[in-house]
């Protein structure tokens, strides 16, 4: 060394690309079982779940037997060691960015969507009968019998429901038991119920 600059010895990535995070630093991913979401790995990484799940995200299956779990990256390699992964994003990297967007096509039914939807029903007798609370009461009909059966509702019924219930120009919609029932979807659609 004669500059003060350190030598390099043949195979050893370029001062640039240890900036960026390539050339064999920075770590990588490990996972022991992936069964669903996105993982990426790299100087531009990006990961991206965008699915749409039908019903409950599985949970993973046991390890077989004599498998070993994920291996931990040693401290400062810049890893990530994930032992199971069910949905989501994972990124490594310089640029790493991971998006998890992904939305199930059924949600969970609380017991307060449950009793809205029952009382909205029961009070749709006292409306006059037209087509629409006939289409009204078929839907929350089907709704109630999904949550039944499954324990979730479909997230495009309830879309409906909400929309038809919302309008406020229609003669379900002036039902106070209306109001209950798109309050409760709209707190289950974002996330909050």
């Amino acid at each position: 060394m004669t500059t003060g600059e350190r030598e390099r010895d043949e195979g050893c990535p370029p001062p640039d690309a240890e900036r960026r995070g390539g050339g064999g630093s920075g770590g990588g991913i490990s996972i022991g079982v992936l069964t669903g979401g996105a993982v990426a790995a790299g100087e531009r990484a990006v990961a991206e779940d965008r699915s749409r799940r039908d019903g409950r995200t599985a949970a993973p299956p046991p390890p077989a037997a004599g498998a070993v779990g994920a291996a931990v990256p040693p401290p400062g390699a810049g890893g990530i060691a994930i032992g199971a992964m069910a949905g989501g994003a994972v990124a490594a990297g310089a640029d790493a960015r991971a998006v998890d967007a992904s939305a199930p096509e059924a949600l969970d039914a609380p017991p307060e969507l449950r009793a809205a939807l029952a009382t909205l029903r029961g009070q749709l007798p006292l409306l006059n009968d037209s087509e629409e609370t006939a289409e009204i009461d078929a839907r929350l009909a089907d709704a109630e019998e999904e949550i039944e059966a499954t324990g979730q509702v479909r997230r495009d019924r309830l879309q409906w429901l909400r929309d038809r219930l919302d309008l406020g120009a229609t003669a379900v919609a002036g039902l106070a038991s209306a109001t209950a029932v798109v309050q409760q979807i709209t707190q289950l659609l974002s996330g909050q119920g």
